[in-house]
Order: structure tokens, then C-alpha cells, then sequence
């Protein structure tokens, strides 16, 4: 490689630092708000989970269509992903988990059958998609049946945007069309880190609330700046011992209260996936500024090399012609 390509490499290799930065700039300061928003939203989806463990524990399983269990033949999953790249392998992770979940089911199920000496393909639940993001709708509808797919979620700022999705949760859980309805997501733990999630939407199950309260609890998502007394009273008000009266009936009130529920969760997980998305994309692109910082390095380092190896080669033979002058 001569001076002049090595000159080349870097005039190129600077240009594209300078676009690596302006993104990193640009995903810096739609991080700060999308940190700002899911910080916010957080201490209300827990108490949204904390208020459905304790309904769940008292509330007849009949009482309402999104408590009753089925038979499971179909399983609906909402993959939630982003729209564009260059955000490090945050939606092959989250892409990674929701084929692995498929996986285990399958497996689960095979086992079973197997058991039973009842295997056959009937058996195995069907996978059905709606996708949010074009990257996992891109990869999921090469392997698996999309059902609906949503676009257009990266910068989400209020919950009537996410309306279309949880009504077709709800409406085709209840028309049977799904026997179980999964999230999965991206969840922010922080600017360094996230970590793919898996929740179970329907059935409203007890088991999987408290679950999901333990890993909240666990990942310390409450931040420490928050009034933790407020929560703590509140906790202490949920978990008294007392029974639940619906005015001006059950079948109304639970109607109206169990969707906003479903909502809230739903939007907290585009939430932490948008969070998580403008993270990981700062980190990729200061990641690749860097290294183009130290590509640069090099190159300058090897040009000096081939230059200095030059004006010798150069001093050398105008030495050599002088002795014969």
C-alpha cells in the first residue's frame, strides 16, 4: 500500500467518524428523553402489576374471560423490536429469545407426547405473531405467520398510540382466536445494559404477576429517587386482607379496568424498548467513533512509515549518485 491509498483510507475513514459521531449525538439526546419517560412511567406499571396480583388472588377465575385458561393450541406473541439499525445486537437478542421460548415450548410439548406415545404435529401449538418494529417483522415473517405488524413506535409518547395492539390482543383472546397471548421485549436496565424480557399478557395468572413483580423488584427498576414510601404505603394497602366489591357489577367493572391494565404494560414495554434501542445505538456508534479514532491512528502511523521510507530510499540514492560524480 503506497502514501496515496493510505491517504485515501483515511480522508474515508474520517468522513466516517464523522457521521458515527453525529449519530452518537443524535441517539445521546433521544436516550436522555426516552430514559426521562420510562423512569417516569415505571413506579405506575408496578402498581399496575402489584393491583393485578392482588385482584387475581381474589377474583373468581370465571368471572371474566381474560382470567379463564384454555387449552393451549394457539399462542399469540408480541415481538417488539425497532424500526431501524445500527443499535448493536439489541434486536437479534430479543429476536434470539423469542425463538428460543418457541423452542421450549415445543419441546415441552414433545416430551409430553412422547409420555404418551401420542406424538404428531397436530399437537404442537400454533405460533402466531404481531410484530411491532421492522426489524423482527423482517426476520419473524421468513419462519413464522405474522398475523398483524406495527411501524413507527420509536419515539412513542402517549399510551392512545398502542390502542390498535391491545385490542387485538384482547378481542381475539376472547374470540379464542389465541389461547395465550405473550410479550416480548427489550427491557432498560441501564445505558450499558438491557436485557430481553419475556411476559405472559393472557391469561390474567397470579403465578406470572408475582413473578414478574420478583424480577422488577430484583433488577431494582424503582428508582432510588422516587418517594419509596408512597409505593411502600400503597403495597401496604393492596396486600391488607379484605374482599373486593364491584360496583355496579363485576362483569362491568372488570371490563373496563382489566384493558387499562393491559395497556399499561404493553406501552411500558415500548417504553423500556425505546429506551433500550437509543442506548444501545449510542454505545454502537461511540463503539465504532472510537475505532475509526483508532484506525486513523494506525494508518498515520503506517503513512509516516512509508513516507519516512521514502525521503531515505530517496537520500540513499542521491548519496550513491554523488560518489560517482
Amino acid at each position: 500500500m503506497n502514501s496515496k491509498e493510505i491517504q485515501r483510507r483515511i480522508k474515508g475513514i474520517k468522513n466516517t467518524k464523522q457521521i458515527t459521531k453525529a449519530m452518537e449525538m443524535v441517539a445521546a439526546s433521544k436516550m436522555r428523553k426516552a430514559t426521562e419517560r420510562v423512569l417516569a412511567t415505571r413506579p405506575y406499571a408496578r402498581l399496575a402489576w402489584e393491583i393485578l396480583n392482588n385482584l387475581s388472588g381474589r377474583v373468581n377465575p370465571e368471572s371474566h374471560p381474560l382470567f379463564q385458561k384454555r387449552e393451549i393450541k394457539k399462542i399469540g406473541i408480541i415481538l417488539i423490536t425497532s424500526d431501524r439499525g445500527l443499535c448493536g445486537a439489541m434486536n437479534t437478542q430479543v429476536i434470539q429469545e423469542a425463538i428460543r421460548f418457541i423452542e421450549k415450548i415445543q419441546k415441552n410439548i414433545i416430551t409430553t407426547n412422547q409420555k404418551e406415545n401420542l406424538l404428531n404435529d397436530k399437537q404442537k401449538p400454533e405460533i402466531e405473531f404481531i410484530t411491532v418494529g421492522k426489524k423482527g417483522r423482517d426476520f419473524i415473517k421468513k419462519h413464522f405467520k405474522i398475523f398483524a405488524e406495527f411501524t413507527g413506535f420509536e419515539n412513542i409518547s402517549n399510551i392512545v398510540e398502542i390502542l390498535p395492539i391491545i385490542k387485538i390482543a384482547i378481542e381475539d383472546y376472547k374470540k379464542c382466536l389465541y389461547d395465550k397471548i405473550i410479550l416480548i421485549y427489550t427491557d432498560f436496565i441501564s445505558t450499558l445494559k438491557q436485557k430481553p424480557m419475556i411476559r405472559q399478557l393472557l391469561p390474567l395468572k397470579q403465578e406470572e404477576f408475582k413473578k414478574t413483580l420478583n424480577e422488577i423488584d430484583h433488577l431494582g427498576k424503582i428508582e432510588k429517587n422516587f418517594n419509596q414510601s408512597k409505593i411502600e404505603n400503597q403495597k401496604t394497602i393492596i396486600n391488607q386482607q379484605f374482599e373486593y366489591k364491584f360496583e355496579p357489577n363485576p362483569d362491568e367493572v372488570l371490563e373496563e379496568l382489566l384493558p387499562r391494565f393491559l395497556e399499561i404494560q404493553i406501552y411500558q414495554a415500548l417504553l423500556e424498548s425505546s429506551a433500550s434501542e437509543h442506548c444501545a445505538r449510542m454505545v454502537a456508534m461511540k463503539n465504532a467513533t472510537d475505532a475509526a479514532k483508532d484506525l486513523i491512528d494506525n494508518l498515520t502511523m503506517t503513512f509516516n512509515q512509508v513516507r519516512q521510507a521514502s525521503i531515505t530510499q530517496e537520500i540513499t540514492e542521491i548519496s550513491t549518485g554523488a560518489q560517482f560524480v
